[in-house]
This record gives C-alpha cells, sequence and structure tokens, in this order.
C-alpha cells in the first residue's frame, strides 16, 4: 500500500496565520490517522517579503501547538535547479513555450479586449505557434521572454475528483496559457510547487478553497511532467461575521498563532477549536483528546460551506471567538493538575512569582491552590492576574469590588481588624471554626453576615468572585489571612 504523505507548505512573509495552522494540524491528523509522514516546506520564493523571523515564528507556532513533522523543514529556494530544469523540460517537450510579449502589450490587448465587450480578455496566444527562426531572431534583439505552458487545444473539460467539493470540471477552452517562467528567469509557484510536490512524493494535498484558482492548471503541469496526479481535498475557508476571509492585514494579531500563545491559551484546546473549523464529527462532541481527534477525523466530515470565526472587533469580553474561549475554560478545569501545573509554572516565573518550594515541600498546596482557583479562568494568564494574591502579597484590588464591598461600609476599617484578632486566636484554623467566628462577630455587629464576608473576599484575594470565602481563608493560611485583614486602613485613606 502506498504510504501517505502529506504537506505543509507556508509562505514565511508574516506570523503563522490560524488559517494556516489549520491547515497544517488536518494534514497532521491526516498523516497520523494513516501513519504516514508530513512534510513541512518553507516556501520562500519571495525574496522581498520572505524572513527568518517569520521562519522563525512558523516553526515555533507549530511546536507550540504541538504538530510535529516527520520531515523538512526544506527550503523551496535550495531546489530552484529543479524548478529551472523541470521548465526547460516542458519547453523541449513542446508542452510550454517562449513568450516575448512585453506588460505593455498585454496590457493593451486586455484593455482593448474589455472595450469591444469580449468574453475571453485573457492571453490571446501570440507567441503560441512562433517558428524556431521567430524565436531565434527575438533572441538576438535581447527581447526579455517568459515561459508560458502551452494548454492543449482540446474539446471538452479537464475535470479532478476533489475529496471534499466532488467532481471539478473546467472547460480547457477557459484556461489560457499561463506563465511557469518570469521574464528575470524566476519560476512562478505554480511550477515550484508542482514540481516540489512530484519530488516530495506527495500523495495528498489538503489546502484551502482559495487554492482551486491553482488546481486545474497545475493538474495539466502533472500531465505534462509525466506525474501521477495527487488526491486534492479542498478546505471550507474561515470567514468573519462580515464574511469576509480573516486575514493579517484585516484582523490583525488576533489571527495569530502567537496571540494565543502570549494570552495564555492552552495549546492543544486551540487545536480542539481549529479543528471544529470546517470539520465536524458527525456526533454532538465537542471536546477531543489528541487520540480522538486522530481516530474520528476524516475529510469525508469536512463541511463545504465557509466556517466562521466569531470574532468581534473591539469586545473586552470576547477578545477572540467565544468559542474558543470556551473551549480552553473546559480544559482549564478539567485537565490533569500536574500537566496544569507545569504550566502554570511558566507564568507564574515569568511574572516573578514562582516559589521553588512549589515544586517540593509546598507541592501539595500548590496543586491544591490551583484546583480551588481554575474554575473561574478563562486563560493561564489569569492565575498571575486574578489570581496573583495566593502567590503574592503584592495584587491588585478591582475598583468595582473594592467600592462596593469596602469602603462604602467605612466601620469595616475597624470590624475586618477585629475579625483578624479573632482568626489568630483560634484553637484549630479550619473553614469551620473561621466560618463561625465570622458570622459571630456580624451577628454582635448587628450587621449581615454578607457584609463581612463580603469584605473579607475583596481584601484577600482583589476579587469579587472565586470559590467558597472559607476554602479561601484555609487556602491562604492564617498567617497571610491575618495579616491582611489587620492592615485595611490603607485602602480607605487611598479613598
Amino acid at each position: 500500500m502506498e504510504e501517505v504523505r502529506v504537506r505543509f507548505p507556508p509562505s514565511p512573509t508574516g506570523y503563522l496565520h490560524i488559517g494556516g495552522a489549520r491547515t497544517a494540524l488536518f494534514n497532521w491528523l491526516f498523516a497520523k490517522q494513516h501513519n504516514g509522514k508530513l512534510i513541512l516546506r518553507i516556501e520562500d520564493t519571495d525574496e522581498e517579503r520572505s524572513t527568518q523571523a517569520s521562519i522563525d515564528g512558523i516553526i515555533d507556532g507549530l511546536q507550540w501547538l504541538g504538530i510535529d513533522w516527520d520531515e523538512g523543514p526544506y527550503f523551496q529556494t535550495e531546489f530552484a535547479a529543479d524548478h529551472i530544469a523541470a521548465a526547460n523540460r516542458l519547453l523541449t517537450s513542446g508542452h510550454a513555450y517562449k513568450c516575448f510579449c512585453t506588460k505593455e502589450e498585454l496590457e493593451q490587448k486586455r484593455e482593448a479586449a474589455m472595450a469591444a465587450k469580449q468574453r475571453d480578455v485573457g492571453y490571446d496566444g501570440t507567441c503560441r505557434h512562433l517558428t524556431a527562426e521567430e524565436i531565434q531572431a527575438k533572441e538576438a534583439q535581447d527581447i526579455p521572454a517568459t515561459i508560458r505552458f502551452k494548454v492543449p487545444e482540446r474539446p471538452g473539460t479537464l475535470y479532478y475528483d476533489d475529496e471534499v467539493l466532488g467532481r471539478i470540471e473546467r472547460a480547457y477552452s477557459e484556461i489560457e496559457d499561463f506563465v511557469i517562467v518570469r521574464s528575470n528567469g524566476k519560476p512562478l509557484y505554480l511550477l515550484c510547487n508542482v514540481v516540489d510536490d512530484i519530488r516530495d512524493r506527495i500523495t495528498h494535498i489538503i489546502r484551502g478553497q482559495d487554492h482551486m484558482t491553482n488546481t486545474t492548471r497545475q493538474v495539466l503541469l502533472y500531465e505534462a511532467l509525466g506525474a501521477k496526479l495527487p488526491v486534492f481535498a479542498h478546505m471550507p475557508l474561515t470567514l468573519d461575521l462580515q464574511k469576509r476571509k480573516i486575514s493579517k492585514r484585516s484582523h490583525g494579531e488576533v489571527v495569530a498563532v502567537q496571540f494565543y500563545r502570549d494570552r495564555g491559551f492552552i495549546p492543544w484546546a486551540v487545536c480542539n477549536f481549529l479543528c471544529l473549523l470546517g470539520w465536524n464529527p458527525g456526533t454532538d462532541q465537542e471536546f477531543f483528546s489528541r487520540e480522538e481527534l486522530i481516530q474520528a477525523f476524516s475529510l469525508s466530515r469536512m463541511s463545504r460551506v465557509n466556517s466562521v470565526f466569531n470574532y468581534k472587533p473591539g469586545d473586552p469580553k470576547f477578545f477572540t471567538d467565544p468559542k474558543l474561549i470556551a473551549i480552553n475554560e473546559h480544559y482549564l478545569r478539567t485537565m490533569d493538575l500536574e500537566t496544569l501545573g507545569e504550566m502554570v509554572r511558566k507564568e507564574l516565573e515569568a511574572e516573578g512569582l514562582w516559589n521553588p518550594a512549589y515544586a517540593t515541600s509546598r507541592r501539595d498546596w500548590y496543586l491544591a491552590t490551583l484546583g480551588l482557583i481554575r474554575d473561574r479562568f478563562h486563560t493561564l494568564k489569569d492565575f498571575t492576574t486574578a489570581g496573583r494574591a495566593y502567590f503574592s502579597d503584592q495584587y491588585n484590588i478591582d475598583p468595582k469590588p473594592l467600592a462596593k464591598n469596602v469602603l462604602k461600609f467605612p466601620e469595616l476599617v475597624t470590624w475586618l481588624p477585629q475579625l483578624a484578632e479573632r482568626f489568630a486566636q483560634l484553637e484549630d484554623f479550619n473553614a469551620e471554626a473561621t466560618e463561625r467566628v465570622s458570622r459571630e462577630l456580624a451577628e454582635e455587629l448587628a450587621v449581615k453576615p454578607g457584609t463581612l464576608i463580603n469584605a473579607m473576599r475583596t481584601v484577600l484575594t482583589g476579587q469579587l468572585a472565586g470559590p467558597s470565602m472559607f476554602d479561601i481563608v484555609i487556602t491562604l493560611g492564617r498567617e497571610k489571612v491575618v495579616a491582611r485583614l489587620s492592615h485595611v486602613d490603607h485602602l480607605f485613606a487611598a479613598a
């Protein structure tokens, strides 16, 4: 049985786009499912726009997502000789010819055809039938020449069977003779891509539907080069709410993989989200482990309809697609605490909050604390922002709960220190005892227990909501709780 070989061929002209990441993911899943190979090929022939920073960003992004490859990275520029050799083979075999028409001449012909309201405004084949003598004469005059592919003049249609869209047909008469080598001697993407895929023995080409305009011409190149046609599968595009294709230019950093890495997203959560853009398992299942997704994935379940990236610029709550946030929250809530602990460790280290004891003597406390506070968090960054009070005495207090739960009751400047004193005197510092004395003090002061409890939450964590108040008290420990409740006068002084 033929080995399945797929490829991901990004152009290094910017960061790794989530659309590109989805293409890489689908190819990776297909390769894994069929025990095949994924080839990473950097198509760096655009010398003006290709950068090393972009190459590094693509590789870093794939590695962060956990998408590994079996061969490469290969660089398209390293195989320039192969591309030129293929063009010369096509010239020799009569499948291509030199075209000496200038840009100005071509534009004039196009404008004339449009003015005459002709249906066909493509290349008219001026140089297709030049004799050898005419070609030699033009070369003797040093007239620059492109190389055009000679589309067969035959009736009927060219077709290929797409694994997603079914049979795709196009009349030969609708395909103009297309350029495969520029007048400066550099081959175009159309040719380079086919030559590389033949050399790399690619069996399946899984890519976006925006590449379909190239496919029929590439089918002609495969035939002319005597190579077996790969299986094509064109995925639906991903659009925004205005039905525009998501792009770096229109949407900025929110469509970059690095955006999610830097925002504290879990890599597999991003993969889980991306796989649902244009593919469905045929069931109600939304969350997949790596192994489950490899087993479930199939090209036959790919949608023919474009998917939607539900992003509303300027929405502070949903700074990206809400479904992606929800999937990330699910993984934060359900993933193994040991694994989560390593991810949060990197965030704490980056903020100078990591205590080496969290890996040794305080390991149990560290993991239990993560388990306590993670349910309301959206990303890993929340552990160092909303959860900062658990790992540091230097934390911010949200102005809204501060105003609502603390500053609204000036008497708390004395009530909270009184509560701290009672906590300090407790023989058994546990959740039941701390709740009991809190309610007893509230009764003595003739205030609702919630007045003290809500103020405690705000002062101790800086947040409006969170886990059970007295689980928080025990997690923070007697020393921190007493110290924080004893020194609240600065909050009122600042107000």
